[in-house]
């Protein structure tokens, strides 16, 4: 990662963690009231180069099983109070201590599902060439709109074209995106559809 990438990260960490430790606090609370324990939702995901690491957010489904013990679809474990959270992008304050280890950047690819790893193509996986973010290009450009395909070409093409300035167009952006809340899912569906290969 640049010198000047990580210096950013970490500054502005530690500042959105101090303004925003109130918030982070009433929205595990409210984790807490409205969803259950544990108030993290904890995964592995590939960072970078594909090395995994342990993503954490704010949990928005609940945990209710079917009578074989399975859980049920994501879209009916998904509550009014996850959907909210997600809107407005409040599940995503934990990946703040995420940036703080290095882990993730502000802005990158987003970390997607261990499984999807044999699934790229090789200029697909070339999406792992930088550290993932909490926003990045695809987000502020269709967000959970847009095809799979799309969104792995706008993450490569981030790889080929980073620059700090274009970090902060896509940070400004995101806070407009998620004012205006667009592109939280796809149509018809209350998550993002698993991504299954190049058809």
């Amino acid at each position: 990662m640049p010198f000047s990438k990580r210096l950013f990260d970490l500054t502005f960490a530690l500042i959105a963690l101090a303004i925003l430790s109130p918030v982070i606090l009433f929205t595990a609370i409210l984790v807490r009231i409205f969803i259950g324990s544990p108030m993290l939702f904890k995964q592995q995901r590939p960072g970078y180069k594909g090395r995994p690491f342990f993503i954490y957010k704010f949990r928005s489904m609940t945990n209710r099983l079917t009578r074989d013990g399975s859980l049920l679809p994501d879209a009916e474990r998904l509550t009014r109070f996850g959907h909210l959270l997600r809107s407005l992008s409040l599940d995503e304050l934990p990946e703040l201590f995420n940036i703080l280890r290095g882990e993730m950047s502000f802005v990158g690819p987003r970390p997607l599902l261990m499984e999807y790893l044999p699934l790229y193509s090789p200029e697909q996986a070339r999406r792992h060439d930088v550290v993932p973010g909490l926003t990045g290009w695809a987000q502020i450009n269709g967000r959970n709109t847009a095809d799979w395909i799309t969104r792995f070409n706008m993450d490569i093409w981030y790889v080929d074209n980073w620059s700090f300035w274009l970090d902060i167009k896509i940070i400004f952006l995101t806070v407009w995106k998620v004012i205006s809340r667009e592109g939280i899912n796809q149509e018809g569906q209350s998550t993002v559809e698993y991504f299954k290969g190049e058809r």
